[in-house]
Formats: structure tokens, sequence, C-alpha cells
């Protein structure tokens, strides 16, 4: 299928290949009728595109800010890859569109095939021909409503959420400040509400069209004529509330909202503008400035978003979904016009000459809308199959059997930021690899994937990988909570799979992939724990020498604080966040100290700022891991002591180590933090090896199990407040 893409590094626009994309459950599959173009939003990102690499960095200060926090925490090299992988990708564009349900997913009862719906998300209502949308993005377009009009439903539904943060009243007077698609449909909303509205747009064509669309007056912001209409309709005390619908870098709509607003009015922000508060002026009229956060409750919130918990209409009377169904409603009984704004229509063929006309000037637009191939007539049958298990395969060879000098190929299940900057820079170059199929849930990361490192194919479609018998490994790299099923039916399939940590959140999901080993005969497996692969430890373990007696192991990992709405913070689906990424340090200790822990216990406050982990082995070692999130971000993320036999091994973030004996101290490897290697390449290499000729895994499988076994058990010691056996975990 075709897409609208643009490529965030250079600037370019495409409309793309790429495949099409699964229904899963919880949404639906929509084949687009429509899809609109915000000239304000939209053009406002391509232009940033555009922007050298320091403008880009002057427009997001946010995000160089983040890239500092990974240098002081990841190195150069591995941030550099990891932020040009994103600058280097292309990103999709639209947010607003209407279209034909083709497939309905598991849980869905609102819509069958063939309804017709409007669609809203800048990550599922795409300029694409189709889309898989979640149930609380999606709204029923009601009978008789053309697709044209509901296309606009995303818009409408932002400018609903605007004026209801507004809470106007009847008879009350509104300046709206900016007359574009979203100060339009402002205008037209406060009128349909009893509300006499004001407009304020430099553009006399744009003022012209907002007083044939309900506004009782409009001007120029700089002329004198505004400040008379607003007077006129208030006696002189000011508008009630202003709506700021304007963008750029000028501060003077907020200046002007401060001026026209009543004693105690309302400026509610919708747009993106400048908004330096002039503090007498808001001070002495004890302006309520707020926000009108995109569509309305719901936005941002993967809770309801992607996983559909609806919020009590009790407690929140107006969502996103309702404030879009409530737009379509307005429309579909006229109190809302959008034809006067739909200024161009462009077929789906013409998008990038289209963006271009309107990045130039050449097109002057409100709003522009793609106009999609077939989009009359019934639904085509479903074209994506809903995924379904592989089969297992009894009996499948331990070591498969594959020819000596055949390249290896290789499938990626996953293609998000840690595939990218971490495993396939280290894959693609090498030789005697092929890369053959990356599958993904959304189209555009697997096209991604394809373009920058060469994949064969990208699809949605994981039963087609598996069952491709070409394909010699597989590699997990998804979510966390999907690990343990994708690696249970690789397995199954006879693929020999690396999966990256954790392999299992659970007990029974671990239990689950060690029944496919035994029902298939296949163990070709490994686990992204690459620390003990890293160079520079491997050297100190190395100088270290071998142990006598117990060793005494401290791990320090400074594991800093993530954003809010990481997909990490999830622990209702993805674990908590020490189950996933916790084996990591137990693996490395207990390479370390050549053996499986036998013993756990934990200890920690209820936010889980502060972890203590101690780990009991065969001979009396033992190994604290305390995992903080409260530390500094400028201190070393990983810090490791070894004491054993009089002598220490000391880690400092993989950047330096040496070992301590007597009075002596040997250095190992750089004393400056040129490079940090964890050993992401030497690991991958020694898969590779193993499946290539057909020898042992890296890592036996029996420590792979004994560390997933140890991270499950660290929620249980803390629940039980007691050191939990790992006698015969496997």
């Amino acid at each position: 299928m075709k897409q609208v893409v643009q490529n965030y590094r250079s600037g370019e626009l495409a409309l793309l290949d790429v495949p099409v994309p699964g229904c899963r459950p919880g949404g639906v599959l929509v084949r687009s009728a429509y899809s609109l173009i915000s000239t304000g939003t939209e053009l406002m990102k391509v232009s940033e595109a555009g922007m050298s690499m320091l403008g880009k960095a002057r427009s997001r200060p946010d995000q160089v800010a983040k890239v500092v926090q990974s240098v002081a925490a990841n190195g150069v090299p591995a941030t550099y890859r990891k932020v040009m992988g994103k600058l280097d990708s292309y990103t999709p564009l639209g947010y607003s569109l209407c279209g034909v349900v083709e497939q309905v997913g598991a849980g869905i009862d609102d819509v069958k095939a063939g309804d017709v719906v409007a669609c809203a998300g800048n990550e599922h209502a795409l300029h694409a021909e189709l889309n898989w949308v979640p149930k609380h993005l999606y709204a029923p377009v009601p009978d008789g409503l053309p697709p044209r009009r509901a296309a606009f439903g995303t818009v409408g539904a932002i400018a609903l959420h605007g004026v209801r943060r507004g809470e106007p009243q009847l008879g009350d007077v509104a300046l709206v400040v900016g007359l574009g698609l979203i100060g339009q449909l402002v205008v037209q909303l406060l009128a349909a509400a009893g509300v006499r509205v004001v407009g304020a747009d430099p553009d006399p064509e744009r003022c012209e069209l907002a007083v044939r669309l309900g506004a009782a007056d409009c001007a120029d912001p700089a002329s004198a004529a505004l400040e008379a209409a607003v007077a006129g309709l208030t006696g002189g005390h000011g508008a009630d509330q202003v709506y700021l619908a304007a963008g750029g870098g000028s501060n003077e709509p907020v200046e002007l909202a401060a001026r026209l607003s009543r004693d105690r009015g309302r400026v509610v922000d919708i747009g993106k503008c400048r908004l330096d508060l002039p503090w007498n002026a808001f001070y002495e009229k004890e302006l309520d400035v707020r926000f009108s956060r995109s569509y309305g409750p719901g936005r941002y919130d993967p809770a309801y978003e992607l996983e559909g918990r609806d919020y009590p209409i009790g407690y929140v009377r107006w969502t996103e979904r309702r404030n879009l169904a409530c737009f379509l409603d307005l429309l579909a009984r006229g109190r809302v016009d959008v034809e006067p704004l739909a200024s161009h229509t462009a077929d789906f063929a013409d998008a990038v000459e289209t963006y271009r006309k309107l990045e130039g000037g050449d097109l002057k637009a409100v709003a522009v809308l793609f106009r999609y191939p077939g989009r009359t007539g019934a639904a085509e049958p479903p074209a994506v199959a809903v995924p379904a298990a592989a089969p297992a395969r009894n009996g499948a060879a331990r070591t498969p059997v594959r020819p000596a000098a055949a390249p290896v190929r290789l499938a990626f299940v996953g293609a998000g930021s840690y595939a990218t900057s971490m495993l396939l820079p280290h894959l693609s170059p090498l030789d005697g690899v092929e890369l053959g199929t990356v599958v993904t849930t959304t189209a555009l990361s697997a096209a991604n994937a394809r373009r920058k490192f060469g994949f064969a194919e990208a699809t949605t479609d994981l039963d087609a990988v598996l069952g491709d018998p070409s394909v010699d490994a597989v590699f997990v790299v998804t979510r966390h909570s999907s690990h343990a099923e994708l690696t249970r039916r690789a397995l199954l399939a006879g693929k020999a799979v690396f999966v990256e940590k954790p392999l299992a959140l659970t007990g029974d999901e671990l239990a689950g992939v060690l029944a496919a080993v035994e029902e298939s005969g296949n163990d070709r497996l490994q686990v992204g724990f690459n620390r003990r692969f890293a160079p520079l430890l491997r050297e100190a373990r190395g100088q270290f020498g071998a142990r006598k007696g117990p060793a005494s192991l401290r791990y320090l990992v400074n594991a800093g604080r993530l954003e809010n709405g990481s997909w990490y913070l999830r622990q209702d689906t993805e674990g908590t966040r020490f189950a996933g990424e916790g084996g990591h340090f137990i693996d490395t200790a207990s390479w370390l100290l050549a053996a499986d822990p036998v013993s756990v216990h934990a200890a920690g406050p209820p936010g889980g700022e502060h972890l203590r982990v101690l780990l009991r082995y065969p001979d009396d070692s033992t190994a604290g891991i305390d995992y903080v999130t409260t530390g500094p971000p400028g201190f070393p993320k990983e810090t490791l002591d070894l004491v054993a036999d009089g002598k220490v091994l000391r880690l400092d973030d993989f950047v330096r180590a040496a070992v301590y004996e007597g009075r002596r101290r040997r250095w190992v490897g750089s004393r400056l933090p040129r490079t940090r290697d964890k050993g992401q390449r030497a690991e991958l290499e020694a898969f590779l090896t193993a499946v290539r000729t057909g020898g042992p895994m890296p890592v036996p499988l029996q420590s792979l199990v004994a560390t997933t076994a140890a991270t499950l058990a660290v929620r249980t010691a803390l629940a039980a407040g007691a050191p939990v056996s790992l006698a015969g975990a496997r």
C-alpha cells in the first residue's frame, strides 16, 4: 500500500510503498476515503524537517537535553547511532481521516466491515491507504454525512475541546485570535453555542470567511478596529474568553489577549504560539490561563487510546472519542459547515506535489483533502488475516541442518529504537549474514528498517516468516510482554532464536518456553544478556584470574528516572522495570562468579525507587545489586566491584576497569571514556557462529533459565520479606 512519509533529517517527502498493517485486537482496519491536511500543524512539521541540524536543535531544546543525558549514560558512539537512526527515518504525516472499515479486530462490537468511520491520531489516522485504528480513536459517521466532511472530525474535536476549556455561556463575547483551520472551526462552534464572536487575523480573506461562518466582526489584530469591535459588543468591559488559535514565534497574540480580555476573563491556548505572559497585565486583571490538550481527555493516555479503557461518563463527560462523535453530529445536523474550509482537494497520488505547493506558497488553502482511489461502493474483502499460532513442529532437529557455506538468513520481529541503534548496525555490515524479513505491527517502521539496513522484505505478517524455511534465525526485539510467546512460537517453528531481555515476565511464561523446547527438541536460544561479552569486562576477568575462595560482588545500577508515558512504566502489562532489565545484572554477576544463584533476597521501599537484591551462590559467594532510579544523571550508570582472594576487580561503566592486588593496580583499557562497549557486537557474532556451525549456543540454556528465574524471584522475595530458594529452578 502507499503512505505519505517524510525523512526528518533531509526533509524529503515521499509516497512510499509499505506493508499493509495487520488488524490487531481492540481496533479496526480502515481503508481511507479522504484524509485531511491541517495546513497549520502539518506544514509546521514539514518546515521543521527542512531546517539545518542547528535549526532543528534550536526548535527542539527538549530533545537536545535528552541527547546530552544519553551521551552521559551511553557514550558518544551509541548516542550518535541512536540519534541519527531516528533522524534518518521516514516519519508519518496526517492525523484526521474518514474511511470504510475493512476488518474488525477481536473485542470490537460497535462497528462492522463496511461501516464508515472518522479516525483520529498522528499514529493511526495517517495519510495512507489503510490504517489500523484503536477503538477510542474512531467514531461511526452518521447516516447522510459525506465522507469528505467527516474527514474533518479530528480537527473538529480539537476545536471543540478548546471551546469546552473556555466554558462559554449564552450571551458571552469571545475573541478568536488566528483564523486558520482551527480558528474557523472555533468561530462556528462558539456561534452555535450562542456566543458572539470577534475574530482577529491579518489575512482579510480569512476575516471575511469567518464573518460568513458566524463571526459578528473580524479585523487585523494590529488595527484599532479590532479593539473597537470588542468594546462595542461588551460595553467596553472586554471579551469573556480569548481563544489563541495562532501559531508562530510572536508574542503578540498573548499580549492582545491581555489587552482585550475583561477582568477575570479566560485565555485558552489551543494553538502553538509564544506565551511570554506580560505579568502586570495578567496579574491586574487576574486572568485565568488555560491550555487545551488536543482532542480531549484520554489523549496521550495509552490505557485509554491503545487498551480501550474508557473513562466513566459520570466523571469525564467529554472524552476525545465523545468529542469526535459530537463534532460529527454537529456536522450532520448542519450546525457546523466545513465545505467553505476545504479549499482544495487533491488525488492521493499527487500528495507529494501538493505538499510542495503548500510549502512553497503556490497553493494557498485553509485545509486540503486527499481523495483516495476506490473510495465509493462496498468495502473490499479483508486483505489481512488475523494472526494465528504457528503449528508445532514435533521432533524438530536440536541442531538445524543448513549448508555450511550459505549465509545465515535472519528475520527481525520488531524494529524499535534498540534494534535499530544497538543490533542492526552491527549485523548489517557482517559477511555471511542475510537480512531476510523485518516484521512489525506498524507498516512504516518495517519500511524504515528495510530501507536503512537492507532487509529483503518488510511485512506485518509473522506467520509467513515463521513458516519460511529459508529463515535460519529469528530476532525477537519487541515489547517485554510479547517476548515469551514470540520465542515459544519461533522455537516450535524450528528456528534459532535471539530474544532481547527479558525472556519471560512470569513463571508460567518461562514454563511455556521450556515446554516449547521439550516439545520441539529445539533448544537454539540466546537471550540478549550482552554484558558478559563486553571486551573490557572480559579482559578484566582474565587479569583477575581464577578464584580459590568465596567472592563478594557489589553492583550499583544508576538506572535514572523514566519520562512520563514511557511504556516501561506500564507494570500491569510490561512487568516491573527491574523484571525488564534486571536480568542483565544478574547474568553479569553469575558469569563473573561462574555459577548460577541458589537463593534471592530483596528489599526496598514500596515506590521501587531503590531496590536491593542479594544473590547467594553454591560456594557461599554473594552478589549485591543496588538498583536505583533517583541518582544524578551525571553519575555513571553501572559500577561494579568484585572482591576475592585479596584482589579487587573494579569496573566503571564499561569505559575503564582496574584490578587491584596487594599494593598494585593494573589498569585495563582506556582511562578516558571515549567508548562504551557493552558487548552487543561480540554477543551477536557468537550467536551467528553458533547458528552457522551448529555449535553450542553462546550461553547454556540452563544459565538463561536460572537468570530469568532469579529475576522473577525478586518480586516474590519482596512480597514475602524473606529469601526465595532457587533449587531446581530449571
